[in-house]
């Protein structure tokens, strides 16, 4: 099969999480670029590195998911121009695409009063894939977890958590898998095991697109100039799905240890501090992230660099989802399996490799050279 065949098919991608302000951002915005109505800002698998890599095309995009909402993306679509997330008319320029994109979605789970077990809704889930690659005829599907973060699991938790029985219905319909959530989603034995039997793809977890991003930029300039952090303490101020979800104290545990994360591989310990998450319900889809990091300089001198992120999360993260959905899809159709640590580049917490941005990203462009090879 040649680079120009490739393209050519079409790629599902299922999203969970499909009504969400990340989902509706990104079906919204790939009808946009294919349209010519805006540029593809954001999307680095639209940069010249990429251009050779077989990638599925924009235009080739299907797009249908699992949500426990009602909302039609529509409808959605002009909430979050509204919001001043979308332009102006973006939503009518768009609507049939938006319209297309909401009749492939299905309902979630599992919902109050739903008596099916795990392998029961892992079933139903996989069978709502498997129509979708029917009705559409794609090649291929990827699954890409979009929705909001849930509390990790305990160890006596009798069931799966929904992000969960999502990943493994992905696996059971065969497709490739992204989880851009902090949630548990593949990373279970059995899940990834199952994964890597089945020859599939994987990526994830938590997509890295504000202060984690930033994070991972300072953090190596402080090692590679032999200063020394003292302290590092930061705060996140958002609203909207995201900022309810993260008022519970257990969710925003599950998204704060990515954040530390970055820090401690980076600077080889974690140092002093914590990442304080409050929901402002007023601030919508925006977000507001400040950091206050205390370091040592020469003979000891006391310094402080502080920074302040001030950005729209669905706006920054629909963009990496559409490349990660291309950049899995392309692995997947080159036989590719397991996960995928060259894709670090776009998470808070990678399968593997370096924390720093710039080393990421050195990874990430041999692996886009990777992809052009052809079977």
């Amino acid at each position: 099969m040649t680079i120009t065949e490739s393209t050519a098919a079409r790629t599902g991608v299922w999203f969970v999480g499909a009504r969400g302000s990340v989902a509706t951002t990104a079906v919204a915005g790939c009808a946009a670029v294919t349209a010519g109505l805006h540029p593809p800002t954001g999307m680095v698998t639209e940069t010249p590195p990429f251009a050779a890599a077989g990638l599925p095309a924009l235009s080739t995009l299907v797009f249908g998911g699992h949500d426990t909402a009602s909302c039609p993306l529509p409808k959605r679509a002009e909430e979050l121009t509204a919001a001043g997330v979308l332009p102006h008319g973006l939503p009518a320029a768009v609507g049939a695409e938006l319209a297309a994109a909401d009749e492939e979605i299905r309902p979630g789970g599992p919902q109050a009063g739903d008596t099916r077990d795990d392998d029961e809704l892992i079933a139903a889930f996989a069978e709502d894939i498997a129509g979708f690659r029917r009705r559409t005829g794609v090649a291929r599907v990827v699954v890409v977890n979009v929705s909001s973060t849930e509390p990790q699991p305990g160890p006596d938790d009798p069931r799966l958590p929904a992000s969960s029985l999502y990943a493994a219905a992905a696996v059971r319909a065969g497709c490739g898998y992204v989880n851009f959530t902090p949630s548990t989603g593949l990373r279970t034995a059995a899940l990834t095991d199952a994964a890597s039997a089945g020859g599939l793809p994987h990526a994830g977890r938590d997509g890295k697109t504000g202060q984690t991003l930033l994070r991972a930029v300072l953090a190596p300039m402080f090692v590679q100039r032999a200063l020394t952090v003292r302290a590092w303490s930061g705060t996140n101020l958002l609203g909207g799905g995201d900022g309810a979800a993260l008022a519970d104290p257990a969710a925003a545990a599950a998204k704060n240890a990515g954040k530390e994360r970055v820090l401690a591989d980076t600077l080889g310990a974690a140092p002093e501090g914590e990442v304080h998450i409050d929901d402002v319900p007023a601030l919508g889809d925006w977000k507001t992230a400040w950091d206050h990091i205390a370091f040592d300089g020469f003979l000891g001198s006391r310094m402080i660099l502080q920074t302040i992120w001030q950005g729209c999360d669905s706006a920054l993260a629909a963009p990496l989802v559409l490349d990660l959905a291309r950049l899995v899809a392309r692995a997947h159709e080159l036989g590719l399996s397991g996960p995928l640590p060259e894709l670090g580049f776009y998470f808070k917490d990678p399968d593997s490799g370096p924390a720093g941005l710039s080393e990421q990203f050195e990874i990430l462009l041999a692996f886009a050279d990777r992809l052009k090879e052809t079977r």
